[in-house]
């Protein structure tokens, strides 16, 4: 069985995804069918399949969630020893060698990869150059605009 990285942020906002769904959304989407059911003819009645349809991808959403979490492995990078080294869960500043653009990245499970926050995938073209590489490395990059050069510049070992 494959393993999936996750970071210990990443499983804690699992594991409230899926207490939410179960403890407040699955109640309401439950109430909501029952309520539906109280207006008669199944057939026409549009609020009642709304309710199901919801119902589905709540279901849907908790096995999800469960089966990634069943096959999860939790990496708590603040138990790594602070070193030079780009792993899984560093964050990492690296600065594009043409245009001098500084950024600083953390490198996360795919579940918790949201660029907008900073976080990339351990499988983006971006981690899988950096990772394993050390401070002052200069990294070629395969972009669809071409091969991008970064510099790392610092690397920290924390959540």
């Amino acid at each position: 069985m494959q393993k999936n990285p996750m970071t210990v942020e990443g499983e804690a906002a699992l594991r409230a995804e899926v207490d939410s769904l179960k403890k407040h959304d699955r109640p309401k989407v439950i109430e909501a069918i029952a309520e539906a059911r109280e207006h008669g003819d199944l057939k026409e009645n549009a609020e009642y399949h709304a309710a199901r349809e919801q119902q589905g991808f709540i279901e849907g959403r908790i096995q999800d969630i469960e089966g990634k979490l069943s096959t999860a492995q939790i990496i708590d990078i603040s138990k790594i020893p602070p070193g030079d080294r780009v792993i899984f869960g560093s964050k990492v500043t690296i600065l594009n060698v043409e245009t001098d653009q500084q950024v600083t990245y953390r490198i996360v499970g795919d579940d918790e990869a949201n660029v907008k926050e900073g976080k990339i995938s351990y499988q983006s073209p971006i981690a899988r150059g950096l990772i394993g590489k050390e401070i002052g490395d200069v990294v070629v990059v395969k972009t669809p605009g071409g091969d991008v050069e970064y510099e790392i510049d610092d690397v920290v070992y924390s959540a």
